[in-house]
């Protein structure tokens, strides 16, 4: 895996900070096929501090209808939910009200992602600020970022239709 630099280093002088992206894969198991997951997270070194960060993060992903720490929210049933995810030639397109991200995926994600028609979608609300954009996160990592949390805790969570370009 490797975090995808969502926004520039001039967002560091917002509220959320710099904004980046990580995409990976669970699965499959024998009771579960491929699982694709997306997760949005901030270095926390927004203008404020990491403190003020935690809050204007919650604040962003209420704002698009996710509730942090709630259910996860099925976004093909629930048109409140601003947040879209268009998959086309492994390139894989992520707005929302807060940012847009357009990085590669791979082969797998992408299948993953075609197989089940959706992907697992985290807006966390806590700083990783030793996950560097543009830099490779092992699973150790990803583990390690949510260990000894309620996975749910940490942010909003949505199930996002895939999106295909049509023609």
């Amino acid at each position: 895996m490797t975090s995808s630099p969502a926004v520039s280093e001039a967002r560091s002088v917002s509220p959320l900070g710099i904004l980046s992206t990580v995409f990976w894969v669970t699965g499959p198991t024998e009771e579960k096929p491929a699982a694709p997951y997306v997760m949005v997270y901030s270095l926390g070194n927004g203008l404020d501090g990491p403190e003020a960060c935690v809050e204007a993060l919650r604040a962003a992903v209420e704002g698009m209808g996710l509730p942090v720490g709630g259910p996860v929210v099925d976004a093909s049933q629930d048109s409140g939910v601003d947040a879209h995810l268009l998959l086309e030639a492994r390139q894989a397109v992520l707005t929302l009200p807060y940012i847009k991200v357009q990085c590669s995926v791979s082969e797998e994600w992408e299948a993953a992602a075609e197989k089940l028609g959706h992907v697992y979608l985290i807006c966390s609300v806590r700083p990783w600020p030793e996950a560097a954009p543009g830099e490779p996160i092992s699973e150790e990592q990803l583990r390690s970022y949510f260990a000894g949390e309620d996975a749910l805790a940490v942010g909003g969570h949505a199930v996002l239709p895939v999106r295909r370009l049509q023609g």
